[in-house]
């Protein structure tokens, strides 16, 4: 791996820090973060036209730009958070907060991705420009301030998922259903309740050191807000279908893809339950049933759109 001399520390407190290793530096984007961002492809797949080839064009910036603001929001998170973060059993382990990346470097960077993913966006349209940059303020707001306040920052981590689907209407200059924006909206809250829960039970008693709202949360209320969220996203979810279906002849695919959807709800409520959750993107990409049952469900849906026309 290419280094980065340097020599720096930031306060007594930092561990010294000799070289940056390139590897360290990725890490710190938290490339596995980026799976989120396949959201963007949602609102123009749904329509059928990732066919298209400047539709996929713009798809893929929308992409790009998501992923480099948001590596510049996990720099900046991680800046702010090294002293919580060191007291947390996995978290300390992150570039960052072990040391491996100083403060003011991080800092610099995030700012450079965050100009990038914005340069990116506007390449695409301005529209886009315009969902990139409220992203980056409710990231920006949320690590100052609401990260602090419970349900909203819940709700905030959430939004970060609905902006990203959002992305992909506005990218390619697609309306967005009312449908649309419940189901992804409310599988959002349904997967950040599960990652809230997640980190209550792997935090216990110390909970409150690395988050503060996780001391006001109990493991009761937070399966009430995912039960919440699975049921009105299941129900949204059906009513879709079945519109999506009206007037159309042959094999019933968008009904068919109900089944799937609420099967892989169903598979990630359990992995919850059984201690998993704390961090999404490693169920997701940890869990071989739950992707199996996610090609099973992408592949009904891809007949459903682009065979049962």
């Amino acid at each position: 791996m290419g280094r980065l001399a340097t020599d720096v520390r930031v306060s007594p407190t930092d561990p010294p820090v000799k070289r940056v290793r390139l590897r360290s530096l990725v890490r710190a984007a938290r490339p596995k973060q980026w799976a989120k961002n396949v959201l963007v492809f949602a609102a123009p797949g749904a329509a059928g036209v990732l066919s298209h080839g400047d539709v996929l064009v713009d798809t893929l910036l929308a992409f790009v730009a998501f992923c480099l603001a948001a590596s510049g929001t996990y720099y900046l998170n991680d800046a702010a958070d090294v002293e919580a973060d060191r007291r947390h059993p996995t978290k300390r382990r992150r570039p960052i907060a072990a040391g491996d990346v100083p403060l003011r470097l991080a800092v610099v960077l995030g700012a450079m991705l965050l100009v990038a993913g914005l340069g990116v966006a506007l390449l695409v349209r301005w529209e886009l420009l315009v969902v990139i940059a409220v992203y980056i303020g409710l990231t920006g707001s949320y690590t100052v301030w609401l990260k602090h306040v419970a349900v909203i920052d819940i709700a905030v981590v959430a939004s970060g998922f609905i902006m990203r689907a959002i992305a992909g209407g506005v990218a390619t200059h697609l309306p967005i259903s009312q449908w649309f924006l419940i189901v992804a909206s409310f599988a959002s809250l349904f997967v950040v309740a599960g990652k809230r829960y997640g980190e209550h039970r792997e935090m216990g008693d110390d909970r409150a050191d690395t988050r503060s709202t996780l001391a006001l949360y109990t493991l009761p209320y937070l399966r009430y807000v995912w039960m919440i969220a699975s049921g009105v996203a299941i129900t949204a979810y059906c009513l879709w279908a079945f519109e999506q279906s009206a007037g159309r002849s042959g094999l019933p695919w968008f009904e068919l893809s109900i089944i799937p959807f609420v099967i892989a709800l169903l598979r990630y409520a359990l992995l919850l339950e059984t201690g998993h959750g704390a961090a999404p993107e490693d169920v997701i990409l940890g869990d071989r049933t739950l992707q199996v049952i996610g090609v099973v469900w992408l592949t009904v849906f891809a007949c459903a759109v682009y065979v049962g026309k």
